[in-house]
């Protein structure tokens, strides 16, 4: 499978990158990892005249952690944000749910920024910065703005960001309390069936906030508020956790598909989501 003719540029600033995808509109892309993007290429499902490269733009590497203020650059790897000892102790959910990615192969050239902002529902770290209350910043031609990720997807594929606009970092403040993120996958290597990110703050047994969010179990990245605000301000049992899961599945909206019927999904997803409250709540 070979791709169709185009030209590739590598340029070492965001402006110059900018200024190309504002030059050819809907006919030129960005290349990070390439994992989502090389495939379709060399199958021809889509056309693309201008390739561009952010490999070279040193602007979008690297991972900040100033106090609770996390910024990552969208060009960070997973490989970095596993490895990154700092960022494990302030935000250990991210290198829990890295693991699950894929494999080492993927894993040490695909990004966080290339995993976030194709919309691909079945990525994993769409939901996780959902979980995580993260903010986009984008680059453009109208120069910056920012996006949080709960708002940021309209569907499977389609997102906030315009046709000439870059991500360029995610931010987040680091979470407080117990945290978990469950992933079931037909193989090795696989997107998964269901997974469910978790982070419960619990003081004596109270919960106190709560996030949860679910992928690949809708078109977009599920974030479960109905079953957050029933946790927030309770004292954690199993019943409770059990309620949380029925409101999270029943909120989730996912389709048939190669990896199962909905009815298997949603049993999948029920499962998921329930070992990771409670494995939160037992680290909290």
């Amino acid at each position: 499978m070979i791709p169709s003719a185009f030209t590739f540029y590598k340029p070492d600033s965001i402006e110059k990158a900018v200024s190309i995808m504002k030059d050819f509109g809907d006919e030129a892309r960005v290349i990070a990892g390439g994992h989502s993007l090389i495939p379709v290429m060399k199958q021809r499902l889509t056309d693309i005249k201008h390739l561009i490269d952010l490999s070279a733009i040193e602007e979008l590497k690297g991972i900040n952690i100033s106090g609770k203020s996390i910024t990552i650059g969208a060009m960070t790897t997973q490989v970095e944000l596993i490895t990154n000892e700092n960022l494990f102790k302030t935000a250990p959910v991210i290198r829990e749910a890295s693991l699950q990615i894929a494999d080492p192969q993927v894993r040490n050239l695909g990004t966080i920024g290339g995993n976030v902002a194709n919309g691909d529902p079945a990525n994993d770290m769409p939901g996780l910065m959902q979980l995580l209350d993260a903010t986009y910043k984008l680059s453009g031609t109208n120069g910056l703005r920012e996006v949080k990720a709960r708002e940021f997807y309209d569907g499977a594929y389609f997102t906030a960001r315009e046709d000439d606009e870059i991500l360029i970092s995610i931010s987040f403040d680091a979470p407080i309390g117990g945290y978990a993120y469950e992933k079931q996958k037909r193989k090795i290597g696989d997107y998964a069936t269901a997974a469910a990110g978790v982070i419960l703050n619990v003081d004596n047994g109270v919960c106190s906030s709560a996030s949860i969010a679910l992928t690949n179990l809708s078109d977009t990245p599920v974030y479960c508020d109905e079953a957050v605000s029933m946790l927030t301000g309770k004292n954690i049992d199993d019943n409770l956790l059990s309620q949380a899961t029925k409101s999270c599945v029943e909120q989730s909206d996912p389709v048939a598909d190669q990896r199962g019927p909905v009815e298997f999904k949603k049993y999948v997803a029920g499962i998921v989501i329930n070992k990771a409250l409670k494995r939160a709540f037992e680290r909290s």
